[in-house]
């Protein structure tokens, strides 16, 4: 008598969205030949982003290793460590952001969206960009180049650490990362469009 196999257990996370293969030189033959344009090419700028940007975990690592070293070996913490590798955290988090919408890596709960026909996932996808992504996104921009223009202005420093670095230029991060998000939410917008009109994601 042999024993059956045990049941594989299914432990795929609802939470984070599917990952799609983004093969960039494998989009449709019947993809208008703008759209497929715009799809690379934004794809591909967020690609290089996303290479250039994850060189920050080097000087951040290299920070935090220093900062421990000396504070326990030699009991001499620095002033600086803590506020560079928290700006650079952030930097990375923010600049980094449309190449991760790009690899379909955000979270969201999709444990019903999934089982839905692909016509319908595009569809609910564009209208959900248009409606509240693309307004939404706007309104951040807006918001966030208000704070870091303010920052520019007024010379400002950091009042939390004895260091008080100047902030402006990490405050700057933010509307550009918001940029790279809003420009890689068109080409999401239009990669939906096409599931919704031909019925398969396109990358």
């Amino acid at each position: 008598m042999t024993e059956e196999a045990p049941e594989i257990t299914d432990i795929t996370d609802e939470l984070i969205a599917e990952r799609r293969s983004g093969n960039l030189s494998k989009l449709p033959d019947d993809m208008p030949p703008w759209m497929a344009f715009l799809i690379r090419w934004i794809d591909t700028t967020s690609l290089w982003i996303g290479r250039i940007v994850c060189f920050l975990t080097l000087p951040l690592f290299s920070i935090m290793v220093y900062e421990v070293f000396m504070r326990y070996v030699f009991v001499a913490p620095t002033m600086w460590a803590y506020d560079l590798s928290r700006m650079m955290s952030g930097a990375l988090f923010m600049l980094g952001a449309g190449y991760a919408l790009s690899k379909g890596v955000h979270i969201r709960a999709d444990f019903i969206y999934r089982n839905f026909p692909v016509k319908v996932q595009g569809s609910v996808d564009a209208a959900l960009y248009i409606l509240f992504y693309f307004p939404g996104m706007l309104v951040f921009l807006w918001t966030a180049m208000d704070f870091a223009g303010v920052s520019w202005v007024r010379l400002e420093k950091g009042m939390d650490t004895a260091w008080m670095p100047y902030v402006a230029p990490i405050k700057s991060a933010l509307p550009v990362g918001v940029a790279f998000l809003l420009l890689q939410g068109v080409s999401e917008l239009l990669k939906s469009i096409y599931a919704a009109t031909r019925g398969r994601w396109p990358v």
